[in-house]
């Protein structure tokens, strides 16, 4: 297969055997920010639903911490019926407002029409511009319902209506605003679908618990901040945070007094590292799933495709360092079990040269390494959606009902090729 990274290199033997009583073995999704492109992880986790792949950690950011919340909160005791319910409401409330092929109105779009525009604009290809389905130009200008809404909302046309309108032109001015889309519609959605107890630590001892771990940056510092599940109440304004893109025109969030939130995929769209270093202690079999290709097979032909493999190449996982750095830490790791095991055998039969001072040091110091750098990454399987036939840099504002249908469709196939591939090598 193609699109499996070979992972040899990251599998790693069993941990020390002094270890077992203590260190479990978790599964754990890391998902990736992408807008509508996040229904791709629907299908995918549907293939793991049905297989009974047990999950025990979601690290997400942006449209994966939403997909996390719903699967480990799934209001419904049915994560992925809860997650497909989800993205069809999204898709169902979009307005139909803008037809396919607008610049010419029908179906299919002439050749002599696209020769025009070819022969006046000869820098730049239309042609997949016209091709592409309107949907991404009726979210941005129309928003999506269930998700969000832009500041100039149609269904209110008029919000200053009977209110004092006096400061129109000063605080309320377009030249104050820090944000073009209001996305607390999404609160109301997410009420369905999310049970909220299910997001703190009181139910960490429950049997089907799945902790959660989702990312944000801090507005005024530039750090990241992290919500866990099993270290505190995840709330809808933890989700709304962590998908409060800037750039694409969202609001941040103050989650607490003073601090103030921004969508994580700003400093990673693929928040291993954060769900590596929230949970130290426990092996890992992990899955990454990637709204955006790491590879394509030939260079980009147009502007419209460079713009879009460069979105591809910003939001694309990046961990193959922190897989590495991670593999050497576990490498020495191994070689401080062994190191320390000699000590303890001499210890046992008095012949350490070590004062009793050096001893309790190297025993505080291993420990500390142990239960705060002891994980180890057993393998890592790369689940990656597909580049699309007809690339645009508005794809992951597309949620119309037939993308994200085929999205999920893609996701189902590509969970299970990738599942077998996990089973076959590792189990």
């Amino acid at each position: 297969m193609e699109e499996v990274t070979d992972i040899s290199e990251y599998v790693v033997s069993t941990s020390e055997p002094r270890h077992d009583s203590s260190r479990d073995h978790e599964n754990v999704i890391v998902l990736q920010g992408g807008g509508s492109l996040g229904a791709f992880f629907c299908g995918v986790f549907k293939v793991f639903a049905k297989h009974n792949l047990k999950i025990d950690l979601i690290g997400g950011t942006s449209i994966g911490a939403i997909n996390g919340a719903i699967i480990a909160g799934s209001k419904n005791n049915n994560p992925a019926k809860d997650l497909e319910d989800f993205w069809m409401e999204l898709s169902e409330s979009i307005f139909n407002s803008i037809p396919n092929n607008l610049f010419f109105g029908i179906n299919e779009v002439k050749d002599s029409n696209l020769l025009n525009i070819k022969n006046n604009f000869p820098f730049y290809d239309f042609s997949e511009l016209i091709r592409t389905s309107s949907a991404p130009m009726t979210a941005s200008l129309f928003g999506v319902p269930k998700m969000f809404l832009p500041r100039w909302n149609i269904l209110q046309p008029f919000p200053y209506l009977g209110q004092d309108i006096s400061n129109v032109f000063g605080n309320y001015s377009v030249f104050n605003w820090t944000y073009l889309y209001d996305h607390s519609p999404l609160e109301k959605t997410l009420e369905k679908y999310i049970d909220y107890d299910k997001l703190s630590p009181k139910s960490k001892n429950n049997q089907n618990f799945i902790r959660l771990v989702i990312t944000g940056v801090n507005v005024l510092n530039a750090e990241p901040v992290i919500f866990d599940s099993a270290k505190m109440q995840i709330e809808s304004k933890h989700i709304l945070a962590s998908s409060g893109y800037p750039i694409y025109g969202f609001p941040w969030v103050e989650v607490e007094k003073d601090a103030y939130v921004w969508d994580g995929s700003l400093l990673s769209n693929t928040p291993l590292r954060e769900v590596m270093e929230s949970s130290p202690r426990n092996d890992k079999h992990i899955f990454i799933v990637e709204n955006y290709p790491r590879e394509i097979i030939c260079l980009p032909s147009n502007l419209i495709e460079v713009q879009d493999r460069a979105k591809d190449i910003i939001f694309s996982d990046k961990t193959l360092h922190d897989i590495r750095t991670s593999r050497l830490v576990t490498r020495q790791i191994q070689l401080i079990e062994k190191l320390y095991r000699q000590i303890e055998t001499n210890n046992t039969n008095n012949t350490n040269s070590y004062t009793a001072t050096e001893l309790k040091f190297i025993k505080e110091e291993y420990n500390e390494l142990i239960n705060n750098y002891g994980a180890e990454i057993h393998c890592v399987t790369n689940i990656s959606r597909n580049r699309m036939e007809s690339p645009h840099v508005m794809k992951n504002a597309d949620f119309s009902r037939k993308t994200i249908q085929d999205l999920i469709k893609q996701g189902e196939a590509k969970g299970e090729q990738y599942l077998q591939y996990f089973r076959d090598k590792h189990i």
